[in-house]
């Protein structure tokens, strides 16, 4: 059943969803993947990879929205808002001056009637063509040039300034998602700090998405870090344990092995680090066969991990406020999503309310490669475990000093 109750009382605690804004056409998209190129694109394309595997992953209530239409956001507010969500963490796009995906973002700054709590997560990486094997390939970069850290921090004022952006410690929150790639963290955020102080937004509070290792946001000069699983994930591979229709050489993970993982992370009040939790994973769609395919993401396992994760961060701060991250609310093309679909319709928003609500099953309800992933005499058929960069570089070298040297036409010759 829905859940009309958002945050109230000193015991509450915010559950903040990431939201992608890639539901809509751009120029730049339609430039380096075809016309009319949207998150959809990658999603409708996706197949079933192994014997049980959900793909593709469909929408049911909301069906392919495009972002550019108000009616899409409010209803998508309207449903979060009844499931216990307090508010969206949106990706903010920012290279230089260069924005991208902005359109939902300045439009619902601008609409009173998107009633959503929100903050912004600088989604500071290149742009490169991962999604079709040539990551090497860039295609917009972050050049981090000196007159940058005044002008993103400029670029974010009247978002910052607005009554709904969320508050911690009554500081507007930014979230940065690769601070290891700002040449110099400490100097950015004392111009941001700076700036903001001048401007009447005052103190800003600054968290960074702990992704790409374990490390301390501290060190960064971030006041929380924020965690942001898959990432760091730790678990076993258990894809030799799958029936494989091709070639495959990705990670299949159990979902509660690496929710277990998490959960067992020792985070002091101290520690100054917000958890955080996602439904479901798998992005076969835009990886293809050197994907991530999480195993048993089903309602009832993340009711579990987002009830625990709820309970433990009320203890881990008795005191100030209390958020826990879903990744995320549409990551539709990382198998990523609370909004419906056509296996589950509600029943990850229903999970969120129960799991807000206190009600969990207190144990993980599925798990393993049994049941719907049961492979049988064909188990580990097409699998090929992954290569190692250093190995391909090790190969490379090899081929090169092989033609070189003649080696391989003396092989022939013998």
């Amino acid at each position: 059943m829905p859940n009309d109750q958002t945050t109230s009382g000193a015991d509450s605690v915010r559950l903040i969803a990431f939201y992608l804004t890639q539901f809509h056409p751009i120029p730049e998209n339609d430039r380096w993947w075809g016309k009319g190129f949207t998150e959809w694109t990658n999603v409708t394309k996706s197949l079933p990879l192994f014997k049980g595997h959900y793909q593709p992953h469909l929408p049911t209530d909301l069906g392919f929205y495009d972002l550019r239409l108000r009616e899409t956001r409010h209803e998508q507010i309207a449903l979060a808002k009844s499931y216990g969500i307090d508010g969206f963490c949106y990706y903010f796009y920012w290279f230089s001056g260069h924005k991208l995906l902005e359109a939902p973002l300045e439009d619902m700054l601008a609409d009173p009637e998107s009633d959503m709590p929100f903050c912004l997560c600088w989604a500071n990486e290149n742009w490169t063509r991962r999604w079709d094997g040539a990551e090497h390939e860039i295609l917009i970069e972050q050049h981090y040039r000196p007159e940058d850290d005044l002008g993103f921090i400029k670029s974010l004022e009247p978002y910052l300034k607005d009554p709904r952006y969320i508050k911690v410690d009554g500081a507007p929150l930014i979230i940065v998602y690769r601070p290891q790639h700002m040449p110099d963290s400490a100097k950015s955020i004392a111009v941001w700090r700076a700036y903001c102080a001048t401007v009447g937004i005052g103190k800003i509070h600054l968290a960074c998405a702990l992704t790409h290792g374990n490390w301390d946001h501290r060190k960064y000069g971030f006041d929380f870090g924020v965690e942001f699983p898959p990432h760091n994930l730790q678990a076993h591979n258990l894809a030799p344990q799958l029936d494989f229709q091709a070639k495959y050489s990705g990670f299949c993970p159990d979902y509660s092995e690496g929710a277990e993982a998490y959960l067992q992370r020792q985070h002091a009040a101290e520690d100054n680090v917000f958890r955080g939790v996602f439904p479901s994973w798998d992005n076969s769609a835009r990886r293809g066969i050197i994907g991530t395919a999480v195993l048993n993401g089903t309602p009832e396992n993340y009711q579990h991990w987002l009830g625990s994760t709820i309970a433990k961060t009320r203890a881990e701060h008795p005191g100030g406020d209390r958020l826990v991250f879903v990744n995320a609310w549409n990551e539709w093309a990382e198998g990523c999503h609370l909004e419906p679909d056509r296996k589950y319709g509600h029943r990850f928003l229903e999970a969120t309310a129960s799991a807000k609500a206190g009600r969990t099953s207190g144990t993980w309800v599925h798990a393993g490669a049994k049941g719907d992933y049961f492979a049988g005499p064909n188990a580990g058929r097409n699998f090929l475990p992954p290569v190692s960069n250093k190995s391909l570089l090790s190969r490379a070298f090899r081929s090169v000093r092989d033609l070189l040297t003649l080696r391989k036409l003396r092989k022939r010759q013998k």
